[in-house]
């Protein structure tokens, strides 16, 4: 068995590469490199790869090999520019290891690779202002940046623009799942961003025609999935290679230099306000960020600490519950005001110490108040201020940036300069003789519950598992000894919910309990299996979390047959509004048939009767529609009634109702009709149809030019009930029917 420190040693990390074409071309744009261990060994799926570093407590040495990997297999393979070369940073190496390593490897790059490095919004979360300053000297050696899983949670879309990625890869799940308000408010975020900077949009987990067409609806112009090809070790030789077009570069960044008032453009008009009106447009943009909900940023600064009332403490805990970030900065603020709000200590020389400013940013809204301090004195609340209210995005966003460039890491990650030790190993139970009767019976009771119980502790790094029980044991499908020392994420898979799985994260940051359904994996074989678990904290005399504790239940069968019983009423709500749709739908043409026909015109004609407006009857019945089915067959004569509706349908107004009532028998019903005007309105309509009708068309190879004839009647004076109406409308086209007239043929 290769164990990990023998992949590592003896460079046993390899990259295969996955295509990206150009939707519209179909041609390879771009690969992808991805991870893989030896060959047929147990550490080849990345899955296991990544769970064996982490175990190790080498997740950045992994990283730093694959990425290594991915630059030899690009040069020996000849994937040079123009095509370019995505490679991704695993999230929790950003979370925690030195910037300065991901630099140093970008400067080591050959210079022919055109590289995409690809990075998540939890990076920008847990670390924005190293990772902004990061980002810009990397685009400074000539890279560029995706943002990988847009759409697999909403802080993704807040943070775009702040990002500024050239590439904007969505979530596979967009592609591959019925779409729903959540698919649609990624659309139009993703859209607007990519319109207004002309970044490229790239749809994953493309695996079948249907996917593919989903993709292209979703605005994405470069694709990637099993469709065009499967990762390999060398380039798809069947694809034809053509140049990537990414976005003019994004010009350096400015913002962190500057503080946000200074960034208002040249020629701003500036006013001057009390700081008690200040205070009131404040509130006013922080109710806008709560409406606009999980994909708002919100930035503010308050100067000095004491500026952040009690009063203004709550009113931003609702914002950290009901936006996707939100930071606040002033001199001895700290780098948490409130638990989840982000914070940074403002030095007395900093240009931000001087100002009242606070910016909102979501995929469609921007506004930002920026105001500078004149150093009045007297009663606070009449202080008065240099103020500017703005709306313009790229303002809005160099504020934000601004922001961010000096917010202070997440207080849980630790930024090492260089590898921890390897953590002890886990302790072992307390041998039976040693321990006390409660401890006794609670281990009994452990090993006795069905529920799989494990313990994490919070201390060490990675929150490795530090007891599991048996029933664990038999979910998991692995002994204690492989798994003890671990994250318990080996669990999770390439299909599981990421958004489940963020808040569980976010639960656990936050020290708080959190139940959770999840789709797990047992064994070697990665048996898929369905875990409900309970997660609660474990605080030590000073309120410290220090470890969590997992209860865990196979809710396989239980969530399988809710499955089956939704699909099975989503068939039956199908079967339903089918058959609904066939009582009231003609279903050759799709019209409304007699019966819904016949109340939709009662319901106007009572409409009618209120209002004092008049409705007409257009009775159409095409000529000699039998010869049509004894030459050309009953096929031809369907294609001819299709042909027919359609024209009558686009050639009436939005409110009025075309029907089929039989056969070769239409009907228009125009309701809301200006009495004194209803006739003639009619009888100009029937001229229009007539001819609109009779356009000359193609039906089963033969060239055919229909007619119609259209009898006419009008409530009240024809009657007020629609049977009279339709009667007299019947007796006026027969009477106005040619008896020789046909449907012409030619050849």
């Amino acid at each position: 068995m290769t164990t990990f420190e023998q992949v590592l040693s003896t460079g046993g990390v390899r990259s295969v590469f996955q295509p990206i074409v150009d939707l519209r071309s179909g041609a390879v744009v771009a690969y992808e490199a991805l991870a893989r261990g030896p060959r047929g060994g147990e550490l080849e799926r990345p899955d296991a790869l990544f769970a064996a570093a982490r175990a190790a407590d080498r997740l950045a040495d992994l990283d730093e090999a694959c990425r290594a990997a991915a630059f030899r297999g690009a040069v020996q393979h000849g994937l040079f520019a123009p095509q370019a070369l995505f490679v991704n940073v695993e999230p929790e190496v950003l979370d925690s290891a030195p910037l300065d390593d991901l630099l140093a490897i970008a400067q080591a790059a050959p210079g022919d690779l055109r590289v995409v490095l690809e990075i998540t919004e939890r990076a920008l979360a847990a670390r924005p202002a190293e990772l902004l300053r990061t980002v810009a000297r990397v685009r400074e050696l000539g890279w560029r940046v995706a943002l990988d899983d847009v759409g697999a949670d909403p802080l993704s879309l807040a943070f775009m623009p702040l990002l500024q990625p050239d590439v904007v890869k969505l979530d596979l799940r967009l592609v591959q799942r019925r779409p729903g308000p959540a698919v649609a408010q990624i659309m139009n975020a993703v859209n607007a961003y990519a319109e207004a900077t002309g970044a490229l949009v790239l749809a994953e987990g493309i695996e079948d025609e249907k996917h593919l067409v989903m993709a292209r609806a979703l605005g994405a112009r470069l694709g990637q999935g099993w469709l065009f090809g499967r990762p390999a070790d060398g380039p798809a030789p069947a694809l034809e290679a053509a140049e990537i077009a990414l976005p003019a570069t994004v010009p350096g960044d400015e913002a962190a230099s500057s503080s946000p008032f200074a960034l208002l453009p040249a020629g701003t008009e500036l006013r001057r306000a009390p700081k008690s009106l200040l205070i009131e447009v404040s509130k006013q943009l922080e109710r806008e960020a709560m409406r606009l909900g999980d994909t708002c940023v919100v930035a503010s600064t308050f100067q000095e600490a004491r500026h952040f009332t009690p009063a203004t403490a709550v009113r931003y805990r609702d914002l950290v519950d009901r936006t996707g970030f939100v930071c606040a900065l002033g001199e001895g603020l700290g780098d948490q005001p409130v638990p989840g709000l982000r914070g940074a200590d403002l030095d007395q020389g900093d240009p931000v110490r001087g100002e009242w400013d606070v910016v909102v940013l979501s995929p469609h809204f921007s506004a930002a108040l920026l105001a500078r301090d004149l150093g009045d004195t007297g009663p606070d609340a009449q202080r008065v201020f240099e103020y500017a209210l703005t709306y313009r995005r790229d303002t809005v966003v160099a504020a934000a940036r601004s922001f961010l460039s000096r917010v202070a890491p997440r207080a849980a990650v630790q930024v090492v300069a260089e590898r921890p030790a390897a953590p002890a190993p886990a302790p072992a139970a307390p041998a039976p003789a040693a321990a006390t009767t409660g401890e006794a019976l609670l281990q009994q009771a452990l090993a006795a519950t069905t529920s799989g119980v494990t313990i994490s502790d919070m201390t060490r790094p990675d929150q490795p598992l530090v007891y599991v029980n048996q029933a664990f044991e038999r979910l998991s499908g692995f002994r204690a000894e492989e798994v003890l020392g671990r994250n318990c994420r080996f669990l999770q898979g390439e299909d599981t919910d990421r958004a489940a799985v963020a808040a569980v994260r976010d639960a656990i940051a936050e020290g708080r309990e959190h139940r959770a359904l999840l789709l797990n994996h047992r064994g070697p074989q990665r048996e898929p299996w369905w875990n409900e678990v309970l997660l609660s904290p474990v605080r030590d005399a000073d309120g410290r979390v220090v470890q969590y504790i997992g209860v865990q239940d196979d809710v396989t069968d239980r969530v399988l047959a809710q499955r089956a019983l939704e699909q099975e009423q989503h068939r039956t709500r199908g079967y339903l509004e089918r058959l609904e749709d066939l009582a009231h739908h003609d279903p050759l043409t799709g019209l409304p048939n007699r019966r819904r026909v016949e109340e939709r015109a009662e319901a106007a004609l009572w409409d009618a009767r209120l209002s004092g407006s008049a409705v007409a009857l257009l009775f159409c019945d095409l000529d000699a529609f039998k010869a049509v089915n004894d030459e050309l067959g009953h096929a031809a004569g369907d294609e001819l009634l299709v042909a027919v509706a359609r024209r009558l349908r686009s050639a009436v107004r939005r409110g009025d109702l075309v029907a089929r009532l039989g056969g070769d028998e239409f009907l228009v019903v125009l309701p809301d009709l200006d009495p004194a005007g209803a006739a003639a309105h009619a009888d100009r309509l029937a001229g229009e149809l007539v001819r609109a009708v009779a356009e000359p068309l193609l039906v089963a190879g033969r060239r055919l030019s229909p007619a119609v004839t259209v009898g006419v009647a009008v409530s009240p004076a024809d009657g007020d009930g629609f049977g009279r109406l339709l009667h007299r409308a019947d007796q006026r086209m027969y009477a106005a029917k040619p008896t020789a007239r046909r449907v012409e043929a030619g050849g």
